[in-house]
């Protein structure tokens, strides 16, 4: 399996940035880290800095979309869902307390990244000022999160090449343990 996916990314790897550019405008740190981490080890060929540019395009102009979302929508659609008001409302509570702190770094805030632009939007932070943070902290969060998953890469095949065989037997134990355990309760009579 492992061959196939390094067989494909070397043939096909230009479609890593497309993918990285779409997946990212709606949620991206997973495929980031990924594909960065893949560049420190088995894929060498992926172009750091494209990859940060992909990703800081495709988050920019997803939170673009649900800023302007928010900019015009945004109070109504709270006000029918009152679910997603309640977990808006600490998104509020942080754009009160300082605008560009809250612009700049709620792509790192758990919890609320998703309905900060959204948020923003509703705020009425004004659309120039919103574009301008909003290009900064993409390219911050794209840069921190290529490089991160860069290092992380390069550790894990570290460590990986260093305790291979301890894994692998772990692997192996867990396997046996699942089905030990799956068996023995399909094996015990039904309670009376």
């Amino acid at each position: 399996m492992e061959e196939f996916a390094l067989t494909f990314i070397n043939e096909h790897g230009y479609l890593i940035y497309p993918l990285v550019l779409v997946w990212t405008f709606f949620e991206g740190e997973t495929i980031v880290l990924v594909v960065s981490a893949l560049a420190a080890t088995s894929a060498p060929f992926i172009n750091l800095p494209l990859l940060a540019t992909c990703a800081t395009v495709g988050t920019m102009a997803g939170d673009q979309l649900f800023y302007y979302l928010g900019r015009f929508y945004g109070t109504p659609f709270l006000a029918s869902r009152p679910k997603l008001a309640a977990k808006a409302e600490r998104g509020f509570e942080l754009l009160r307390r300082g605008e560009v702190p809250f612009i700049l770094s709620y792509r790192f805030i758990y919890g609320v990244r998703n309905v900060s632009p959204f948020v923003v939007g509703v705020g009425g932070i004004p659309p120039l000022r919103f574009l301008l943070l909003n290009f900064i902290a993409s390219a911050l969060w794209a840069a921190s999160f290529t490089l991160g998953g860069f290092f992380l890469g390069k550790v894990l095949e570290q460590w990986l090449d260093q305790y291979k065989w301890h894994m692998i037997t772990a692997v192996v134990f867990l396997i046996g343990f699942i089905f030990l355990r799956n068996r023995s309760k399909n094996s015990a009579p039904p309670p009376a």
